[in-house]
């Protein structure tokens, strides 16, 4: 089974996922908050997912970011509409400026760097790295 992560922001929410085997992170994509249901229920048309991990975003003294509580809304109702599956929290912090940087590295033309959706789907994936490199096997 996959395990998912969520890079979860107002306007749109990147998501990225691993392989079966949990060994690949895999940006997959950005939607916007209100389709988030229906991309979920559709991906688990063909795909298991055991996991859900959402980036919580924190200050750097370790506290609450103001954005924490749209944060706390979504793994809320993540838990609430499938109860089955495990909800993990990891620290954000820095995922969106290491994605640029990624993205940059990447050859891709400034334009290209600069779209927020590519952002949010590569911090999804860094937020679902950091998880796989801490998880105890």
């Amino acid at each position: 089974m996959r395990v998912m992560a969520f890079d979860y922001g107002t306007k749109r929410i990147g998501i990225a996922v691993t392989d079966p085997m949990q060994i690949i992170a895999t940006a997959l994509t950005t939607v916007h908050p209100d389709e988030v249901w229906k991309f979920l229920e559709d991906y688990f048309n063909n795909e298991q997912v055991e996991t859900f991990v959402v980036g919580k975003p924190l200050q750097m003294d370790g506290t609450d970011s103001e954005s924490a509580i749209h944060v706390l809304g979504f793994v809320r109702r993540l838990k609430k509409t499938y109860p089955t599956i495990t909800v993990v929290e990891v620290d954000e912090r820095f995922t969106s400026k290491m994605a640029s940087a990624v993205i940059a590295q990447s050859g891709k033309k400034k334009n290209k760097r600069q779209e927020k959706g590519i952002v949010d789907t590569i911090s999804a994936a860094l937020i679902l790295q950091t998880y796989m490199e801490t998880k105890a096997y």
